[in-house]
């Protein structure tokens, strides 16, 4: 069975940070000794290796959080209703 795109997504956030699903949602980039500018590079490829999409500078840096992530998702396309 095919992974949805949140699973996709809290996926790549929790392979990176090492974080648990319950962790997530405060997840914050420099809030977490995990997430620092190597880290963040790596998130961004795994976003857009398991979405296949290519984000420009100003999304990869607007990319702050757990939650601001998927508001940039969604201007590729990337739904989380499913």
């Amino acid at each position: 069975m095919a992974m949805t795109n949140l699973e996709k997504y809290d996926y790549a956030f929790m392979s990176n940070f090492r974080a648990s699903k319950e962790e997530l949602p405060s997840l914050k980039y420099e809030g977490l000794g995990k997430w620092d500018s190597v880290s963040h590079m790596d998130l961004i490829a795994d976003l857009e290796s398991a979405f296949d999409i290519q984000m420009d500078t100003k999304d990869v840096l607007d990319l702050s959080n757990y939650e601001k992530g998927k508001e940039v998702l969604a201007k590729y396309g990337v739904s989380f209703d499913e």
